[in-house]
């Protein structure tokens, strides 16, 4: 959001309570030398980040396009394939690590005029007068005011907790466990998910280095079960996990450390008041199983900087409601929208009828054979037209 709005003649304050890295320094030394979160970035999301000028850094450190995907029924008989070719891309998208992604972005606005950088530091504490302009306290005692604040601080925001926004949630009975792995067949530049009533798992490609094959994973799973998942050794996890993915790569000969964080869908009611808006998963947070939380969240910064920037431009408060709602109403249904797409694709695929998966076999299959209807999702996915 700051580098959407640098330049444009504001002032303004970034409040970051993690260290902020400008450059990821080293190679790849094995699957501990990557970030063990990834995101999967759309073209669309890519068009944006290279208007913020942060592509070219990403594209300097490490990053993984993908051309391919191949997504099945690990517990029927439904497949479908994507590639970039059918809808006249060079790619489907890039698999890029977050510390990569928040490096390049981190990286303008060192330089950026009229910046001032909080840094590690948080806001504990918000004042909300009847007119003027927000006060908001750091954790170092100091105070800051401002026209408009943006709560871009996830899905466990703090800001959205202190303006008392009201939010519809549930919890999905899952945990998201994430690390890299090296495959012992080369991904190809494929992404692969594969579907079961326990939750997706997906192998996501990462860039390779001397003849060595990296994927990151992330496997939706039972809470039930993500204890022991973590508790086992490096060999009998990959075994575990090698079973789960029908050895599509190969043997799997390394893992990094295994994180794994629960899986909550979250919708606030409102992503704006008089003064405040939401971004992000401050706003909403979704199922991983497509990887496009992080791109909604780029649509959501483009949208709202672009009306902060016009009405800064004709003098109009930034933080006026009738223009944060034009926001709200330019993101919010598509967000509902995917939001409710991710959720019946999670439900569907829990559903173990066998009627329902010769059903949803049958449906893959029609969907992969019909040429307009996929890439018409393609293209939607990929936020492209």
């Amino acid at each position: 959001m700051a580098c959407a709005l640098r330049g444009g003649g504001l002032h303004i304050a970034v409040v970051e309570a993690s260290p902020i890295c400008t450059r990821i320094e080293g190679g790849i030394e094995g699957v501990d030398g990557f970030d063990a979160r990834v995101s999967a970035i759309t073209p669309a999301s890519q068009d944006f980040l290279e208007q913020l000028g942060a592509w070219d850094a990403i594209l300097q450190q490490r990053v993984c396009a993908y051309t391919h995907m191949q997504v099945w029924d690990g517990e029927g008989t439904g497949a479908i394939e994507f590639h970039a070719r059918e809808v006249q891309q060079p790619c489907l998208g890039h698999i890029v690590e977050n510390r990569v992604l928040n490096a390049a972005l981190a990286a303008p606005l060192t330089a950026a005029p009229n910046l001032s950088l909080f840094n590690p530091s948080r806001i504990e504490k918000l004042q909300r007068a009847r007119s003027g302009p927000l006060r908001v306290g750091l954790d170092d005692g100091s105070e800051l005011s401002c026209a408009l604040l943006v709560a871009a601080d996830g899905a466990l925001s703090q800001l959205r907790q202190l303006g008392e926004f009201k939010t519809r949630e549930w919890d999905y009975g899952h945990h998201a466990l994430v690390c890299t792995v090296e495959t012992g067949l080369s991904h190809r530049h494929t992404a692969y998910q594969r579907f079961m009533s326990s939750g997706p798992l997906a192998f996501l490609p990462l860039p390779e280095s001397a003849g060595r094959h990296y994927c990151s994973i992330v496997w939706s799973i039972d809470s039930g079960r993500v204890a022991a998942l973590l508790e086992m050794d490096d060999g009998e996890f990959l075994r575990e996990l090698q079973r789960a993915f029908e050895n599509h790569l190969g043997q799997l000969s390394a893992c990094s450390r295994r994180l794994a964080f629960p899986l909550r869908q979250r919708h606030a009611q409102d992503y704006v008041q008089p003064g405040m808006a939401l971004v992000g998963d401050a706003a909403h947070t979704i199922h991983p199983l497509a990887g496009q939380g992080v791109n909604l969240a780029l649509q959501d910064v483009k949208a709202l900087s672009a009306q902060v920037l016009s009405a800064h431009e004709s003098g109009q408060n930034p933080g006026g409601l009738h223009l944060l709602k034009r926001y709200q109403r330019q993101r919010k249904g598509d967000n509902l929208l995917m939001m409710a797409a991710m959720d019946g694709f999670k439900r569907l695929f829990e559903m173990e009828s066998p009627a329902l998966r010769l059903l949803r076999g049958a449906g893959m299959r029609l969907v992969h054979r019909a040429g307009p209807l996929k890439r018409e999702l393609m293209r939607h996915a990929m936020g492209i037209r």
